[in-house]
């Protein structure tokens, strides 16, 4: 819902060529400069997340600071803390994102089961997606949807470099049409 008549709904990752977003509950391999960029594309705007991607952030990272930090869970026991709100739905999750502060703007980051609920057709899907390529081959259990290019234009944002972690990586912007 873009054009002046509500929020942007995007998503944020970064994955393998192969798709992997994660590996035993977090990311397999270190890019700080786009960890920089996920921080200053998000900060100052609702980001929605699921539990296990709640929880593989470290504790003292957690929640993301200078950002309304949702949850989507079914336990918001497990969650529970200061500075994070709860919601049992992707739909509800929105409804809180909205009355956020930088709600103009609402960033959906993880993970694989949420992303997909984000992405498909429905009350508020994702209309933007900011995609990272990590340029590695490496083994995973999370993988990203499948944005397909029918149905999605790419921008290249951040031109292919090599990150101070080793792998290179680049950013693509994807539109839904």
């Amino acid at each position: 819902m873009s054009g002046g008549r509500g929020p942007v709904v995007g998503a944020i990752w970064a994955q393998t060529p192969g798709g992997v977003i994660g590996r035993d509950g977090g990311m397999p391999w270190s890019a700080p400069e786009d960890l920089a960029f996920f921080r200053r594309t998000t900060t100052g705007h609702p980001v929605v997340m699921g539990r296990r991607t709640w929880e593989s952030f470290p504790e003292r990272f957690r929640p993301l600071p200078d950002r309304t930090n949702i949850v989507v869970t079914s336990a918001p026991e497990r969650v529970a803390g200061e500075g994070v709100l709860t919601a049992g739905s992707w739909a509800g999750a929105v409804e809180r994102a909205l009355a956020a502060p930088g709600a103009e703007r609402i960033w959906v980051i993880g993970g694989a089961v949420l992303l997909a609920e984000a992405l498909a057709d429905g009350p508020h899907p994702v209309t933007e997606a900011l995609v990272t390529t990590i340029g590695l081959d490496v083994e995973g259990d999370t993988f990203a949807p499948v944005l397909d290019d029918a149905v999605w234009d790419t921008e290249p944002v951040v031109a292919p470099s090599v990150s101070r972690g080793g792998p290179t990586w680049r950013v693509d912007r994807r539109t839904r049409r």
